[in-house]
């Protein structure tokens, strides 16, 4: 298991005109050598985790608890299938292109060492956005990625590092309890009715997931 490349943006124009911030950093380009990987803080006021790397929506994206996206290599192989077209690593605005990992089939609350120093962990998936559907330029592209349900990982930072192509990847920790990405990602899109199950990841769910299920629970019981 390893990283196979690590993915900056710089903000550049939306591929569409009826975007409120005009900008967006999803083109992320692969860099060599090594980036620095801290919390970026709240969100609404932190962006990226990684230096170098431009987020426009900080309403949305970026924040302690989606300072990294990760994408497996895998399922971009298999989406180059479908698609029919070439996709380079960071071509679904991956800050980490993984080899030989289920990112999707991560555990909530699952932990990744990377690299000597670098420790991250799993917090939600990713909800595609029509910024990401303009950017691949694919029709009815966020119904698509959200039916086949592997959106790959947001990770919070628990200890700084730096991070480059090629470091190895090592799960430390796997939580007791079996909510995955993808579990967490179906919940908050398509199958409302697991929200209640996502409790089981405890304070390491984004604390919007944590807060869409507790209402759930609240309101239709559990």
């Amino acid at each position: 298991m390893k990283v196979l490349s690590v993915n900056v943006g710089r903000l550049t124009p939306v591929p569409y005109t009826d975007h409120p911030q005009g900008l967006t950093g999803i083109d992320k380009r692969p860099v060599a050598g090594p980036v620095r990987v801290s919390a970026p803080g709240p969100k609404g006021t932190g962006g990226s985790g990684l230096a170098g790397d431009e987020i426009a929506d900080l309403r949305h994206h970026g924040g302690d608890d989606q300072a990294v996206y990760a994408f497996a290599r895998e399922d971009l192989d298999a989406w180059e299938r479908a698609l029919d077209r070439p996709l380079a690593p960071g071509a679904f605005g991956e800050n980490l292109t993984t080899e030989g990992v289920d990112v999707s089939e991560a555990l909530i609350g699952e932990r990744w060492r990377i690299g000597a120093d670098l420790l991250l962990e799993v917090t939600s998936g990713r909800v595609p956005c029509l910024t990401f559907q303009g950017h691949l330029g694919e029709k009815q592209w966020v119904k698509r990625f959200t039916r086949e349900g592997a959106p790959g990982a947001y990770l919070r930072v628990i200890e700084p590092g730096e991070v480059r192509a090629g470091d190895p990847l090592e799960i430390v920790h796997r939580p007791d309890h079996d909510v995955t990405v993808a579990v967490a990602f179906r919940a908050v899109t398509i199958e409302r009715n697991l929200l209640p199950r996502l409790l089981a990841a405890g304070e390491a769910l984004h604390p919007g997931e944590r807060e869409q299920a507790l209402k759930y629970v609240a309101k239709y019981g559990g």
